[in-house]
């Protein structure tokens, strides 16, 4: 009986599907386990073999949880929102719908294929109008929600105006705007609504405001800054330049220290944790106001003689070392930042101008990264030293940023390198608070020894003394407060695209109402084109019904607006990162079209036990997911504030590229091992056009790449090699192996176990087909050891040998299966084969729950063979083998037999045999007798359980 893996696999596949085999029970006497892989999105090229690496790691664990007993939910969706389908759809003017739904038609078919035991019937698709309506509405209650600090947690937006119409907000300690007004309760009631509606929107934790964006104009809309790579858009490469927007923000600031202590909750990786701790960046300082001088003032040779404190500004600086303030020679300020234009003097003005207009065309990140460039322009200001009275120039540098403390700093270069280095640059002064002290790189770091010298009260003061010291006087004068600050922005959650979920948002006189749930979803509306209207406006100005009749509560014709009863609706759309934000709680109950999720399913499932994905989302997906978690606890939705208890970060399948070189201004292509003392380009060639030898198929390269076809190719031994390298699996690079064609040789269950063979899970490793033979030929060797015999219906009793073989298995595999060693459990299974089929074993009391062991990593066959063993149910369900020790637990031992110190034979004997019994049994071994000869020995010595010796 030969192993016909296509229609094995085909078989079983159909099986699943038509049994609905895995299909998950909100209600069960079983416990619970949740396991969970990020959701992929469904590009049109489709799965590569690196992509499934975290599915079926997944996967095996979720079998191997039912095999022990658990109900298992373990589904599978697709983020499917997002801009590659839109720039498809403006090239070619095909609707992002069409495009979506063909590529994950595609995806399934692929996933399918490779065997997962995922819950279809609860498959999410984030562009699908019944799943993005409860994204609407978790932005709802977000709207109608404030941070209360006193409770340390997120309320209804009622309570806090129950709060103003008693007393006004003087008492309310909340995450607000830095610009909230003060106002009493009777302030308040005399409001108008508007008035009213602006000021909530300073508390609510989704508020609308003017921000600083990345902006890509030929996109059209707002990136990320993980949607930047190098200054341009991660998607086409087009230039990013900052500039400020009205957008919808997401106040996950507030979460900030939540979001920092809750990782000490969950056992996620600790690089990731430590993503996630640096990018929330909490530092504990001082907040330290300086006034800004008038720009009126007389000037000598001297510099500035005369100043006076007419104007009306201050800059804010938070500082980690308020205590190294007598060392401040000059301030900057973010190109960015609002009081640059207001301050800038007249003869400044078209420098700081150009310089800010230059900046807006780099990225943060850049900016960050860029520790060797200096760059800066002197606005012509000054502020004043809140303790010397002294005036301060003001610059404004790219190294500061807007987004990070206040966008200003106090500039200490003797503590500061990157300070310092400004100084020295444009021959700004540096004065030395730390004359005679130690300030070395590590000293200053070490906030336990440094002492302050030449700064007035501080002088001679330790760090700790100094700091105190400094806080106490600044509130003293009024300058300045004890702060911890977070390097975490709000969140930007407006998208200048079409294919998103629009905003279930309406404007009355130009403030934001919320549709109510009983109207959604609010869903897209065609439009001819995809690009911004001609206006500037986002796509969804290109629709011609796209208003709110507020009485019928449905979409109109936006000629009928009036803003009486019809309004207009927002354009903007959300970000790629809020239909996955809450997904994995949403599967917990997809059908469900009166609620997100029944209390019922949210209080069985609870939350994810095990969450597979990449470490890329570190401070996207995941950061974003537990800011709205921990919302839907504070209001009550969900009984776990923090979504997913474990998480693995899967490591990188790479490939291994293929490059041709061409000489550089020739149309000359050298082999590899001509191109030493050769200035040539390497280009990427496809890998399905070399062989296994590194040789190229010229024509087939000239057939794929027409502007090669007159190139000359120089061989060496009449062929030409490539170069090789390994790098990411990717489209671009051309080293893409698709995992279809290697079901089609080899069958899924081979690509699932080489995939976990490849090494750890969380590591990354190199892709070579070649070595999927390996595997391959292990399932044929385990189709061989059931088939040749031991289904004939003959039953054989296991050998003690055949026992110790499939225990020392299961005991490996699970410990291996528990700790995610997967990698090791296929070499078990090749080592317990082999020795089974050495053993000639027949039995079905080991070949049965050998079955099973393997049924995780390679279901397919795993099933089939449960089938001929005799079982007419899946084997999905059938209990996990029990290890029993006493298999493993040796009854013999084999001792050397020596003679005056040499080994001579070996002898099989009772471990539980005394020393005299020991003796007598070699002494009467006719082995024994022969080296002997007849003769005497004169001693015999004996280790029990060790050695036997025999002097002669």
């Amino acid at each position: 009986m030969n192993y016909d893996f296509r229609e094995i696999e085909a078989k079983w596949q159909k099986y699943w599907a038509e049994n609905e085999t895995f299909k998950a029970s909100n209600d069960s006497d079983k416990p619970k386990f949740y396991a969970l892989s990020m959701f992929p999105y469904p590009s049109g090229a489709g799965l590569h073999v690196g992509h499934p690496l975290g599915y079926i790691a997944t996967d095996i664990y979720s079998r191997y949880k039912r095999h022990k007993g658990f109900n298992v939910l373990h589904p599978m969706g697709y983020d499917s929102f997002g801009l590659p389908a839109e720039q498809y759809a403006i090239q070619t003017g095909q609707h992002p719908a069409i495009t979506t739904e063909n590529n994950i038609n595609r995806y399934r078919e692929q996933l399918d294929q490779l065997g997962f035991s995922f819950d279809w019937s609860r498959e999410v698709r984030t562009s699908n109008p019944q799943y993005y309506k409860w994204t609407q509405w978790i932005f709802i209650q977000l709207f109608n929600a404030w941070y209360n600090k006193k409770s340390d947690k997120a309320e209804n937006i009622s309570s806090l105006v129950s709060i103003f119409e008693k007393e006004g907000n003087a008492n309310v300690e909340a995450s607000c705007d830095d610009d909230t007004p003060s106002f009493d309760a009777a302030t308040w009631n005399g409001y108008s609504d508007t008035e009213k509606q602006e000021i909530l929107l300073k508390y609510r934790l989704t508020y609308l405001a003017d921000t600083e964006v990345n902006w890509c104009p030929a996109l059209g809309t707002v990136l990320a800054n993980d949607e930047i790579v190098n200054g341009v858009s991660e998607r086409g490469g087009h230039p990013v330049v900052r500039k400020k927007m009205t957008q919808w923000s997401m106040r996950i600031t507030a979460y900030a220290q939540r979001l920092l202590d809750g990782l000490d909750k969950i056992d996620w990786p600790q690089p990731l944790k430590d993503s996630q701790t640096n990018w929330i960046g909490r530092s504990v300082g001082a907040s330290v106001t300086f006034n800004v001088l008038d720009a009126e003032r007389s000037r000598s040779d001297e510099d500035v003689v005369s100043t006076s404190l007419n104007h009306p500004d201050q800059i804010e600086v938070f500082t980690t070392r308020p205590d190294t303030i007598f060392g401040v020679s000059f301030m900057t300020l973010a190109p960015e930042h609002e009081l640059v234009a207001k301050i800038t003097t007249p003869e400044q003005k078209a420098e700081v101008e150009a310089y800010v207009e230059a900046t807006a065309k780099r990225s943060e990140r850049d900016r960050m990264a860029d520790v060797k460039t200096i760059s800066g322009v002197f606005t012509g200001a000054y502020a004043e030293h809140p303790f010397t009275k002294e005036p301060i120039p003001i610059w404004i540098g790219d190294y500061v940023l807007a987004s990070y403390g206040t966008g200003a700093v106090m500039a200490v270069p003797c503590g500061d390198q990157r300070d310092y280095d400004f100084a020295k640059h444009y021959n700004i002064a540096i004065p030395n608070i730390f004359e005679g002290v130690d300030i070395s790189e590590e000293a200053f770091a070490d906030k336990e020894t440094t002492v302050i010298a030449n700064s007035d009260f501080l002088n001679g003061l330790p760090y700790k003394d100094a700091m105190k010291k400094i806080i106490n006087e600044l509130e003293k004068i009024g300058h300045g407060e004890g702060k911890v600050n977070y390097r975490l922005r709000d969140a930007v959650f407006s998208r200048q695209r079409y294919w998103g979920e629009p905003f279930p948002v309406y404007y009355v006189d130009g403030m934001p109402q919320m549709i109510d749930l009983e109207h959604l979803p609010l869903k897209l509306p065609e439009v001819e084109k995809y690009l911004p209207t001609e206006t500037g406006e986002p796509p969804l100005g290109n629709a011609t019904t796209w208003a709110w009749d507020r009485l019928k509560a449905e979409v109109v014709s936006n000629e009928l607006i009036d803003n009486e009863n019809v309004f207009p609706l927002e354009l903007n759309t959300m970000p790629g990162w809020a239909g996955s934000s809450q997904y994995f709680n949403r599967y917990m109950d997809p059908r469900n079209d009166e609620a997100i999720f029944s209390p019922e399913a949210i209080n069985y499932w609870q939350d994810v036990d095990l969450y597979i994905g990449g470490s890329e989302h570190a401070t996207g997906h995941l950061l974003y997911s537990r800011f709205w978690q921990k919302f839907m606890f504070d209001m009550g939705y969900v009984p776990k504030d923090e979504f997913a208890q474990k998480l693995i970060n899967q490591g990188m399948i790479t490939g291994t590229s293929a490059f041709v070189y061409r000489e550089l201004d020739s149309n000359k292509l050298y082999s590899k091992g001509l191109i030493a003392g050769r200035n040539v380009v390497p280009i990427h060639a496809d890998v399905s056009l070399v062989n296994a030898s590194d040789e190229l198929d010229i024509e087939a390269f000239k057939e794929w790449q027409p502007e090669y076809k007159d190139a000359e190719f120089i061989l060496e031994d009449g062929k030409y090699i490539v170069g090789r390298e390994v790098e990411k699996m990717s489209k671009s690079k051309y080293n893409v192996v698709n995992p279809d064609a290697i079901c089609e040789e080899y069958g899924a269950d081979s690509l699932r176990l080489y995939e976990m063979f490849l090494g750890p899970l969380e590591q990354s490793k190199p892709w070579n087909t070649a070595g999927i033979t390996g595997v391959h030929s292990f399932l044929k060797k385990l189709w061989k050891l059931y088939t040749n015999g031991s289904l004939s219906g003959a039953e054989a009793e296991p050998t003690a040998d055949n026992l110790k073989t499939l225990h020392k298995t299961i005991k490996k595999v699970e410990e291996d299966i528990e700790n995610f060693s997967f990698n090791t459990s296929v070499s078990t299974f090749m080592i317990c084969v082999n020795e089974l089929t050495s053993q000639k074993c027949t039995s079905k009391a080991v070949l049965e729950p050998l079955a099973i062991l393997v049924s995780p990593y390679a279901p397919h066959i795993a099933e089939e063979l449960w089938s001929h063993l005799g079982y007419s149910d899946s084997i999905a369900e059938a209990p996990f083998p029990t290890f029993e020790e006493k298999y493993l637990v040796e009854s013999s031992k084999e001792y050397p037999i020596s003679f005056n110190g040499k080994m001579r034979f070996k002898l099989e004997l009772p471990l539980d045999m005394s020393k005299d019994e020991i003796e007598a049994a070699v002494l009467a071994h006719e082995k024994t007798q022969a080296q002997l000869g007849g003769r005497t020995p004169k001693k015999v010595i004996v280790v029990p359980g060790k050695i036997v010796n025999i002097v002669g």
